[in-house]
């Protein structure tokens, strides 16, 4: 499940730099460290291949119940298996993340996962999203890939932003991935070359 993050909102405590660089298998944990807290009112819903708005109010704060426990050996395999972790940090502080796994998808083995992302909610609306899910992008490609696969949660500012990012519907989408997040809407954004060397791995967010 993704939520790129970008929604709109700005925050007067989120104007100091932000930088993004790869987060180290050992670091992987900190993505719990990420405020997930989110209010939404209107969700997607896929209905004969069409996406259609329907009303969905829901309050988040925080991480959900058990979601901790559920996705943490997840993470963990997948940096044990190569993954691409990303951390936006403002100073020492972790304000947004993304997790690329290695695993190939799709008809033809070329698309890979981008299994995580999120901003925290005051970081929102500052462009952090964008990068992190730029630099997504060129993991993506880095680790083989032609495309990103997307599992995002329905919420319109979610799937509006990887849609304005260049995400289409995924043609078919994964079957394990669908059953194991049959209401979130399954994307697909290609990838795209790295614009820095592998051995430099910081980037200012604007």
């Amino acid at each position: 499940m993704a939520d790129g993050g970008d929604d709109g909102r700005t925050d007067a405590a989120a104007a100091a730099p932000v930088s993004l660089r790869r987060l180290a298998p050992a670091e992987f944990d900190l993505v719990w460290t990420v405020d997930r807290s989110e209010t939404a009112t209107h969700a997607y819903r896929l209905v004969d291949g069409e996406l259609v708005v329907v009303p969905r109010p829901f309050t988040l704060t925080g991480w959900p119940a058990g979601m901790r426990e559920h996705d943490a050996p997840g993470l963990a395999a997948c940096a044990a298996r190569g993954g691409v972790g990303l951390g936006a940090f403002a100073g020492e502080t972790l304000v947004g993340t993304a997790v690329v796994d290695t695993r190939p998808l799709g008809p033809t083995g070329a698309w890979r996962q981008l299994a995580w992302c999120y901003v925290s909610a005051a970081w929102r609306g500052q462009g952090v999203g964008g990068r992190l899910l730029e630099a997504a992008r060129a993991a993506g490609r880095e680790l083989g890939g032609e495309k990103l696969y997307i599992s995002a949660i329905p919420t319109v500012a979610t799937v509006d932003f990887y849609r304005g990012q260049g995400a289409v519907l995924a043609e078919p989408p994964d079957p394990a991935l669908l059953a194991a997040e049959p209401e979130d809407i399954h994307l697909v954004c290609p990838c795209v070359e790295p614009r820095l060397s592998p051995r430099r791995r910081e980037e200012e967010c604007p």
